[in-house]
């Protein structure tokens, strides 16, 4: 979750220092462990001189046995002397390097053999695993993890809380700098901050709107439903056990809109009543139960789109179900306020016109709220006393400029409104035009499918975020030693210090100040822990691998103009120059989302020989190479099979006369290698290791660890001195491969690779399947050899295939609701016509724009869409219904009797211009709740009213997640608005004809329910 950077001039106490921190975060019960990076540890070190060891017939154990018997330190139990017990304990603790190569290891003939004779003793760095540095600076990182299920944020200021201790107690002193990066709380934190803030952004948007249509006191009515309806949703979910996540908080915002649906047309119905003389009680009753059951069904139907979401299989299932999840617990929340709580509401304080208030009253009231609020902002209660001075400044505004605008909108332009849309809707329902209006909008529905072909958009598997971070993987061959990865590591830092230098220096020709420079920091790390988590988990120690992250600026804080995507490209376009071919260098940046698998991901299997797999996959990454794929990065494989081996076998018949085993001499061989801990040395009341191996020389010379001499005695007690190259058959050099890879118990390699920056995964993957069919056609791909491109693609494909699916159970679903609301198949297929239909305002707002048709969001937007495009239509056609039984009733007509056909149009036109309101009204909210997360807006309500700054800005992680799902809804709500208000009246009225004509043909009998 983050890296904790230690820098100062003493290793030793950085040592200290990093331990007692790594023992004190461990401690945490949201930490699964901590890694310690570029600590270069200190022991006792004999490196033996083989040679002289032979010459004198001593051994490593031979070291290792005297050591261990000299370095004691024993308790000899207590001695009475004058009375007094006194413990008497044996030191033999060994004081220094010089005292240690003084002891004895072996006496032949009383001519005792010193260690310093066959060794050399001294006490520094032993072998480095690993290198850290910060912006070329070495450093001490702590490397954190977080428990699986934990909380990111409570482990991060826990984290913080620890190192403020430790800067207290004097644990880091003063000389020690303390540098945290990477670290992820600072981007959740960023998210669920502007999450947050979106929805206040979209309850003022929400609530502005109403106030226009509804006035004031009506708005608020149904604006109570909405802190109403999201407290009665974190109720449920904290009891449901549902942690608050970005995709829970996001759903929030997406539901936002909707939730104020059924308020809107509960409280609009009763206004409607009242407003036609009735008492508030019978109004409410009235209004109620007209739209009781038509709202009820509309919320069934939302609910029912989003009920295959939340049965969503795998790993991307487990990131996404929290959608559906919440917005089913929102909804039903803001239906139980829609029908229970609004009601009482209405009852009490509902009234059909406002009262203008007084203007004395309304300035004595905002001065005594600026007067409090400025003496809270004195005394330190800035927050608050900004909090009453603004709701001050809206008292003021509402009574000089909202109420006069909505007395004008209300009286003025909405009954405009009205009048225009009953003239144009009286023009489309007469004579033929219905049909002409229909056929023309399934024209339209043709075209957006054909250009969606034609000239497609863009198509991405996940959203394309801007780069948070970036990382650089380099990999030598397999063997290579840590200080040569260490120097390519180094070379290419510098590399990336002229690459960036015009974002870190606050003296270039951009000038951009220190405070705004896009990189926030440069990691290098080399040994430990720098294999690329795409290829998997790699166990054991990697000294031929090095990562350098180069961490950004916060979105917020970034200069305008300068994208860090382009700053990834630019590092990307330059980062191999003058790279050697057996280096394998690649820059990706932070994947957003659950894991996806590489963007470029190619099996090869085969049941033959894993070598000539291994050389198969090997000549498909040449020939793709050398096409030149516009877009791939670098192809790799998965398995090296350049790993540079020397088996040893053993010669068991020779080696067991000599009553000796395998085992002896491959520990003789590991101690040489390796080195063998023989005990501890204490030095400033710290512990260290005393390591015993061959010198630096001997260690790389393979003669002189099989020219060392094994000593045993046989079975007959005789003391043998044999080198191992005796027992030995002749070794050999081979090339092994790292691994070997199944896939349901398959043999396969991967050849992989990621996309440059800015290029579109999906058309470089087609364009390489292209080259692969060319490489079967020429006839390269060897026999019993196959390849599968999978990866990002698999997965996109898996979850198209089941997000089309989920599409197709959730407008079922929505069909069997509607169906059982209206008792038939006319109805329902009218409402699921506007469905199919709304697609056009998706497909036509994507080609216009050229945004991205990005699987996941936009097919669940477009799934979103189903369920709430339905509700105005089931709303309209069920009024439509009851103005028909209505008129039936006043013309006293029989069950058989039917309607003349003017009477169902003007019953049509009645109820569109009834509705115009409250339809104009749930898409007008829908879409502006949606407007932040889409533009991607970000305002900041807490810092306005604290610091008086508002850290305004466009774009952010938010709006590259949620945008395209905001907009795929946008649009589609949009042209389903027009839908519901003309083309909903023309099939209702098509419909009906339809059936008139069936029932003529067949000779049916009429009933009054046609």
């Amino acid at each position: 979750i983050m890296n904790i950077n230690l820098r100062g001039e003493n290793p030793a106490l950085l040592k200290d220092v990093a331990e007692e921190l790594e023992e004190r975060i461990e401690d945490l019960v949201e930490i699964s462990g901590v890694d310690i990076r570029g600590l270069q540890v200190q022991e006792m070190s004999i490196e033996v001189d083989p040679i002289k060891a032979q010459s004198v017939n001593v051994t490593i154990e031979d070291i290792q046995n005297a050591v261990s018997a000299e370095h004691q330190n024993i308790p000899g139990g207590e001695v009475l002397m004058d009375g007094v017990r006194k413990t008497v304990r044996i030191d033999g603790e060994f004081k220094d390097a010089e005292e240690l190569s003084q002891i004895i290891v072996k006496q032949d003939d009383f001519l005792p053999v010193k260690l310093e004779d066959v060794a050399k003793v001294s006490f520094g760095n032993g072998d480095t695993t690993s290198y850290a540095r910060e912006f070329g600076s070495p450093v001490v990182m702590l490397d954190v993890k977080k428990q699986g299920g934990q909380n990111l944020l409570d482990a991060s200021d826990k984290i913080t809380k620890i190192l403020e201790v430790a800067h207290q107690d004097g644990t880091i002193p003063a000389s020690i700098t303390v540098s945290r990066t990477s670290d992820q709380s600072n981007n959740t934190r960023e998210m669920v901050s502007g999450l947050v803030n979106s929805i206040f952004l979209g309850i003022i948007l929400v609530v502005g709107v109403l106030l226009f249509f509804l006035g004031l006191r009506n708005a608020m009515f149904v604006g109570i439903a909405i802190p109403l309806s999201m407290l009665m949703s974190f109720l449920i979910l904290e009891s449901a056990g549902v942690t608050l996540n970005v995709m829970v908080l996001f759903s929030m915002v997406l539901a936002l809109g909707m939730l104020v649906d059924n308020g809107i047309v509960i409280v609009e119905n009763i206004y409607r009543h009242m407003a036609e003389g009735k008492k508030s009680i019978d109004a409410v009753i009235t209004g109620v139960g007209e739209v009781a059951m038509p709202i009820i069904t509309s919320t069934a139907t939302t609910l029912a789109a989003f009920v295959p979401l939340a049965l969503w299989p795998g790993i991307m299932g487990e990131f996404m179900k929290y959608l559906p999840i919440t917005l089913m617990i929102v909804l039903g929340s803001s239906l139980f306020v829609a029908l229970v709580i609004n009601p009482v509401l209405a009852v009490v304080y509902m009234k059909v016109t406002e009262d203008k208030p007084k203007k004395k009253k309304v300035v004595r009231i905002s001065g005594v709220l600026v007067g409090i609020g400025t003496l809270f902002v004195i005394m330190g209660g800035v927050g608050f006393g900004n909090l009453l001075i603004f709701i001050a400044l809206i008292t003021l505004l509402n009574f000089f400029v909202l109420y006069p605008g909505t007395m004008r909108f209300q009286n003025g332009f909405l009954p405009k409104l009205e009048k225009k849309y009953e003239q144009f809707l009286t023009f489309a329902l007469h004579g033929m035009r219905p049909i002409l209006f229909l056929i023309g909008t399934f024209l339209l529905f043709a075209i957006s499918i054909v250009l969606m072909v034609v000239v497609p958009p863009k198509i991405n598997f996940f959203p394309d975020n801007e780069p948070n971070y970036a990382n650089i993987f380099i990999s030598h061959p397999i063997g290579t030693d840590i200080t040569v990865t260490n120097e390519t590591a180094l070379k290419v830092e510098e590399k990336l210090n002229v690459i960036l230098a015009t974002y870190m220096d606050e003296d270039d020709t951009t000038g951009i100040p220190q405070d705004q420079q896009i990189i926030k920091s440069i990691i290098s790390q080399v040994g430990e822990g720098t294999s690329d988590p795409m290829q998997g988990v790699i166990m054991g120690n990697t000294p031929h691998k090095a990562r350098i992250t180069v961490n950004f600026v916060e979105s917020q804080h970034r200069q305008r103009g300068i994208t860090t995507s382009a700053i990834l490209k630019k590092i990307q376009d330059n980062i191999y120059d003058d790279i050697t071919a057996d280096i394998e260098i690649t820059a990706a940046k932070d994947a957003t989302g659950p894991p996806q698998g590489a963007a470029i991901n190619i099996e090869v299997t085969g049941r033959g020989d894993y070598k000539a797999l291994i050389s198969e996959a090997q000549k498909i990454k040449a020939y793709l190479s050398k096409q030149n794929v516009k877009g791939v990065e670098k192809l790799k494989l998965n398995v090296d099979a350049s790993r540079p081996e020397i088996p040893i076998r053993v010669n068991r018949d020779q080696v067991r006369k000599l009553n000796a085993s395998t085992y002896q001499v491959g520990m003789a061989i590991r101690k040489a290698l390796l080195g063998q801990d023989i005990t501890t040395y204490t030095k400033d009341d710290e512990s260290y290791d005393i390591v015993v191996k061959f010198d630096k020389l001997n260690r790389e010379s393979f003669d002189a660890l099989l020219d060392q001499q094994l000593i045993f005695r046989n079975n007959k007690g005789k003391l043998l001195n044999i080198p191992i190259r005796s027992v030995v058959l002749d070794p050999k050099e081979i090339s092994s491969y790292t691994a070997v890879v199944r896939k349901n118990q398959v043999p396969l390699v991967t050849v992989s690779s990621g996309v440059t920056e800015g290029a579109n995964p999906t058309e470089v993957v087609d364009s390489l399947k292209l080259k692969m069919e060319n490489y079967v056609k020429e006839g390269l791909l060897s026999t019993g050899i196959e390849y599968a491109f999978t990866g990002q693609q698999e997965e996109q494909a898996k979850e198209m295939a089941f997000l089309g699916k989920a599409l197709l159970i959730a407008v079922f679903l929505i069909l069997l609701i509607i169906v059982a609301q209206f008792n038939s198949f006319s109805m329902p297929t009218v409402i699921m016509l506007t469905v199919l239909l709304s697609l056009i305002g998706v497909f036509m707002g994507l080609l216009i724009t050229r945004q991205n048709f990005v699987i996941m969001m936009t097919m669940i937007g477009i799934i979103s869409l189903a369920g709430v495009v339905v509700n105005n239509a089931i709303v309209l056609i069920d009024y439509t219904n009851l103005i028909r039984k209505k008129r039936r009733k006043e013309l006293g007509l029989d069950e058989y009797d039917i309607l003349h056909y003017d009477e169902i149009v003007k019953a049509a036109i009645h109820a569109g211009k009834t509705r115009l309101r409250p339809v104009l009204l749930t898409a007008i909210t829908t879409i502006l709740g949606l407007i932040p997360l889409a533009v991607g807006f970000n305002i900041d309500f807490f810092s306005l009213f604290t610091t008086y700054d508002p850290k305004i800005y466009f774009g952010g992680d938010n709006n590259m997640f949620f945008a395209p799902m905001s907009w795929a809804i946008i649009y589609g709500l949009t042209f389903a608005t027009f839908l519901t208000l003309v083309i909903i009246p023309s099939l209702y009225l098509l419909m009906y004809r339809l059936k008139l004509w069936i029932y003529k043909v067949f000779k049916w009998k009429l009933r009054s329910s046609l």
